[in-house]
């Protein structure tokens, strides 16, 4: 599974604008790569057919689908609860 080019990046744009708009510490180094406090904390992957986030809960990576609405808002969800 790659890191997720520009065309999947497009794809979630309303997302990305979501954690820029709700989280500000996130710190984007590049598109749809954040950080916190210099760490990596989430970046997006995509396969053939679907699309995923990476976010770091505890200080470990936890992969989610976020190919749908809901997916995306459970993603938001659990960012909020790991900062």
């Amino acid at each position: 599974m790659r890191h997720a080019g520009a065309a999947a990046l497009d794809r979630l744009d309303d997302l990305l604008q979501e954690v820029r708009r709700r989280h500000p510490q996130l710190k984007e180094r590049k598109r749809g790569a954040f950080y916190r406090g210099g760490q990596g904390w989430l970046h997006f992957h995509e396969d053939s057919a679907s699309l995923f986030a990476d976010l770091k809960i505890d200080g470990e990576w936890m992969r989610f689908a976020v190919n749908a609405p809901g997916e995306c808002a459970a993603l938001l969800r659990r960012l909020e609860k790991a900062l």
